[in-house]
Parts: structure tokens; sequence; C-alpha cells
């Protein structure tokens, strides 16, 4: 069950953007980008992390926003969760090329290629030391993928939701645009809310809090970051109810 007691997660489920996957451009398929996310989370098993894997798929279909023509919000969903499948049967290739099992299962299911999410099914791949790695969104359009994280963290009974994002944490205001920004450290659900800060959508934020599951925002393209998050409990930023820090 989540626990949420500050003390640095276990069992973990990482949300990876389709961006982060598209190397420096965040487009198509790059190559040393999966190589390198593969070994980070190589890595981070090694130190006892466990792991489930939610991506995106936004290197390959940003929406019906990038469109010519006027598409309907759903059709538009729909081909961004077959996006998330791509994505995660090249990941799932890269980590078994590494010597880790990565078993892909799918909101929807694609017959002969994706079997459908089963919360059982991932639970023992996980107990085996396997990466479940989940695509196709929840199947339902109107759901982001930080929402598909946080849903299936809860179903998996995983302690921490880690978004692997460009930024190491939460931060007052954009770093990217403010370099001089102050990185909150620790934050509450009530807190992030309060001030409307970009961590992840309402939803996924929601479901966090009101069921006391944990999570971390991270920079992924910090060597070993994901890894040294498994014992050290300051890297990036730490999203808790208010009370569960000891």
């Amino acid at each position: 069950m989540p626990a949420g007691h500050g003390s640095p997660a276990g069992s973990c489920l990482i949300k990876l953007s389709g961006e982060a996957l598209g190397g420096p451009e965040g487009k198509g398929v790059d190559d040393s980008a999966f190589q390198y996310i593969a070994t980070e989370i190589v890595k981070a098993r090694a130190v006892g992390g466990v792991f489930a894997v939610v991506v995106g798929g936004g290197n390959l279909f940003r929406g019906a926003s990038t469109l010519s023509w006027t598409t309907n919000r759903p059709a538009a969903d729909q081909v961004g969760m077959l996006a998330t499948m791509m994505n995660g049967l090249l990941l799932s290739d890269c980590l078994r090329d590494q010597g880790v099992g990565a078993p892909v299962f799918g909101a929807l299911p694609l017959d002969g290629v994706i079997p459908v999410f089963s919360p059982a099914q991932a639970q023992s791949d996980l107990a085996e030391g396997r990466v479940p790695i989940l695509v196709g969104g929840t199947g339902n359009p109107f759901f982001t993928t930080d929402t598909t994280a946080c849903l299936r963290a809860l179903e998996l009974g995983l302690d921490t939701v880690i978004k692997a994002t460009r930024v190491n944490g939460v931060f007052e205001s954009d770093p990217e645009q403010n370099p001089s920004a102050r990185r909150y450290d620790r934050l509450s659900f009530d807190e992030a809310i309060a001030r409307s800060l970009a961590v992840v959508d309402m939803t996924a934020l929601t479901l966090c809090r009101d069921h006391g599951l944990r999570l971390r925002v991270l920079d992924l393209g910090i060597e070993e970051n994901l890894a040294n998050a498994m014992s050290d409990i300051s890297i990036g930023t730490l999203l808790e109810n208010e009370g569960d820090h000891q």
C-alpha cells in the first residue's frame, strides 16, 4: 500500500513523457534516448528499486492541435494512445537488451502484440524482478498520462510516482524562464493545489492526495539521479500529504 512517510521510496511507478524518448528535439524515436533511459532504470534496479513504467506518446503525436484540420478530441486521444504503445514496445525491447524483462500491458487490447493490463499479472511481474511497461493511457479520451500513472500506481500498490521531467523538481516559477527560481524540496498536495503549481494535472494530483500516494518530480537527464533517489530524499521535489513527513 502507498506509504508516504518521508523515507526513500523503493517501489515506484516512473512516468516518462514521450518527449523524453525523442531526444533533444523531443520528436521521433531517438536511439540514444531510449538506451539512456533503459540504462538509468537498470541502475536504479541495481540499488533495490522496484519499478513499473507508464510512457507517453508526445514524441510521435502531440494531439489535435498539431493537425491542419479540425478533429475531435476522442479521435486525437486514441491516436495518442497508439503512440504510447509504439514507445512501450521499443522501451521493452531496449530493457530486454540490457538483461531486464519488461512485459508490456495495454489499457486497450492489441491482439497478438500487447495483452490487456492485468493488475494481478503486473504485480506478479514486479515480484519476480521484471519492469512492467503500461501503455494506452487509461483507455479513455480526456485523461492524461499523468493521471494514468497515478491510477496504475494505486492499482499496483506502489509507494511513489516518479515524474521524470527536464527540471529537477518543482519550482516557484519556470526555471527555464527564470534561472533564479526557488526549488521546493517538499510540498503538500494542498500547497501545490493552492499555489496552482504546474506539477501534474488536477485529476492526478487529487488522486495522489486522496489515496496517500507520494509524488516525486526529478530530472532523469541527470545521470544516476533515479538510482540516487532510491536512498536520498533530497533529490527533486517530494509531494505528499501534510503530516506524512516524519
